[in-house]
């Protein structure tokens, strides 16, 4: 019983110190337009709402719009 709990005490500190992280991707070139232009358009694609103009899609967010590729 001794060794079984030391056992899985090791495993279990082992398993805690691990050297990998999980790093988040991040995109490299977001960028954010604050308001969007008189002539943009609303337009639905798989039941999602985004935004059109310029020939690209934007999707909404509190800190403006971003392309998005749809």
């Amino acid at each position: 019983m001794r060794t079984c709990l030391i056992l899985f005490s090791a495993i279990f500190l082992i398993s805690l110190s691990s050297c990998a992280n999980y790093v988040s991707p991040s995109p490299t070139n977001l960028a954010v337009i604050k308001t969007a232009p008189k002539h943009y358009k609303i337009v639905k694609v798989k039941g999602k709402k985004y935004y059109f103009w310029n020939g690209k899609h934007y999707k909404k967010t509190r800190r403006g719009y971003f392309v998005v590729r749809v």
